[in-house]
């Protein structure tokens, strides 16, 4: 008979969640390394080269991948046989190790959880509580799959309730475009089909814990209507050419899961989510003699890449940039800031909106000076700051025209695409947007050399903070004309990708 110990279990789930903030998986090392190996588009490439040099980084330095540390999704199987040595519920025990893997000393996780989500959204300041399902199966052992979820991809999840005859094919071919940039990609998508609402979700959620290997499915052939469906949605995703960051190319999925139910006659529900370049998830086993084990992947199954840009690099002194030389940039350009960098993301900019339309005063003076959409993970060890990758620009839109017209701002620095009235609202008041790599936290980190808060200290990781930098790699998104690389890019390499298709069923 199985005893599972509270403490093993607590324990577990805190070393789960710390090995994930740093390890990828293998056979997503695999297949990020695959696309790189493949990609032709030269910003796609670049994008894939920093986030494998990141991930390396990472498992040497055992810092997290991305600075979103992700909301946590555990997927529990307890057996029948089993038992526990405990005093504390399964929820509270998952919770407690949760607490304890986020505040761990030598690599402290960034707190993301808020409570109260539609009033004060106040910090719970340790990622609890995770979002925990539950299964009772044959059996003695107790298995769990531990996943951090990071808010990018999952703002991108979408649910239809499709009529019988539709084809569930068409909808999500029709949806990935309006998903944008903001999910990372590229990554894994996961679909479930039928069920009830709730079930076809969760079957999307859970299908993304699959191992990758659409590659072995394409050399065997489908064997049912899933596997087509898996094959045929791999190909369209990937001829959109979004790619990765969205900037254009080969790769935007890496493998495409579908899961199954029935479902009632009147219905066919369908669920689509997708998961990013910093896919997190283990799964482990306990068997009640002690706490789970994790063996870090070997450091050879990464590539040993040195970080490259390309010969065209723009330095950019930001304590010296005029709006005049900003203006000369265009869409595509790769950037290297060095100087003093503002930060600031949806709490901060919220705050100031509301105290524009107050007429009352900002507390840090924005004229000619660049803002990074950025809410760094906690320094440790000496550190002038942990990851601090970008967040999605998107969410920025509704306050962009706003800062631009009224503190002399120039220039933003985020993740994915801007939307028509944010480009409208740059081309106006002729300011640049620019982007990041998503998934590549630690390298971006390394680029900065000090940090301090310089207002709203009561919002934590979204204070406004001043960075000093030093040759931090961007792209320019959207220029000061409005031309924005995440238009340009797919829709030249969507082309470029249908007229291959073309010459190879003439051929």
């Amino acid at each position: 008979m199985t005893i599972i110990k509270q403490d093993d279990l607590i324990q577990s789930v805190a070393d789960a969640l710390q090995f994930i903030s740093y390890y990828h998986p293998v056979d997503f090392i695999r297949a990020l390394r695959g696309a790189y190996e493949r990609e032709e588009g030269p910003a796609a490439k670049a994008a894939l080269n920093q986030v494998l040099v990141n991930s390396r980084m990472c498992a040497i330095g055992k810092r997290p991948i991305c600075q979103d540390t992700g909301i946590v999704i555990v997927f529990v199987d307890v057996g029948m046989d089993v038992q526990w040595d405990a005093t504390m519920s399964v929820e509270d025990m998952i919770n407690e190790g949760v607490r304890r893997g986020y505040n761990h000393p030598d690599n402290v996780l960034r707190a993301s959880v808020l409570d109260d989500p539609d009033g004060a959204r106040s910090n719970t300041k340790d990622n609890t509580p995770a979002v925990i399902h539950y299964r009772v199966v044959p059996g003695d052992k107790l298995s769990l799959e531990v996943a951090a979820k990071g808010g990018g991809s999952e703002a991108k999840a979408k649910f239809a309730m499709l009529n019988p005859s539709d084809s569930v094919v068409d909808w999500i071919t029709s949806v990935v475009p309006t998903m944008g940039a903001g999910w990372c990609p590229p990554g894994i998508l996961g679909v479930g089909i039928g069920g009830t609402p709730e079930k076809a979700m969760m079957m999307a959620k859970e299908s993304l814990m699959a191992p990758i290997d659409i590659h072995e499915l394409q050399a065997r052939g489908p064997s049912n209507h899933a596997e087509e469906m898996r094959l045929e949605l791999f190909d369209k995703v990937n001829g959109m050419g979004i790619g990765a960051q969205g900037l254009g190319g080969l790769t935007t999925v890496l493998d495409v899961k579908v899961q199954e139910y029935p479902t009632h006659a009147a219905n066919k529900p369908v669920a689509v989510m997708p998961n990013c370049t910093a896919t997190r998830h283990v799964h482990f086993e306990m068997d009640g003699s002690g706490p789970a084990v994790f063996t870090p992947p070997d450091l050879s199954e990464w590539p040993d890449l040195d970080f490259e840009l390309g010969p065209d690099v723009i330095h950019v002194d930001l304590d010296t940039l005029t709006p005049e030389t900003a203006r000369q940039w265009r869409a595509g350009d790769t950037l290297l800031l060095s100087g003093k960098l503002l930060t600031g993301r949806d709490a901060a900019h919220k705050r100031m909106v509301d105290m524009l339309a107050k007429g009352e005063e900002l507390p840090v003076d924005f004229r000619n000076r660049v803002i990074y959409y950025v809410g760094p993970v906690d320094p440790v060890a000496g550190e002038v700051v942990g990851p601090a990758g970008p967040t999605t620009a998107t969410r920025m839109d509704k306050f962009t025209d706003t800062l631009l017209e009224q503190t002399g701002l120039i220039g933003m620095v985020g993740k994915a695409e801007r939307g028509p009235a944010a480009i409208e609202a740059i081309r106006k008041h002729q300011a640049v947007s620019m982007i990041a790599v998503g998934g590549a936290a630690y390298l971006v980190a390394k680029a900065i050399t000090a940090s301090k808060v310089l207002a709203f200290e009561d919002l934590g990781m979204e204070a406004i903070h001043e960075f000093t930098v030093k040759d931090m790699p961007v792209t320019l998104a959207v220029d000061s004309r409005g031309e924005s690389v995440h238009t340009e890019g797919p829709k030249i390499w969507s082309a470029k990708m249908a007229q291959r298709i073309d010459a190879k069923n003439v051929g």
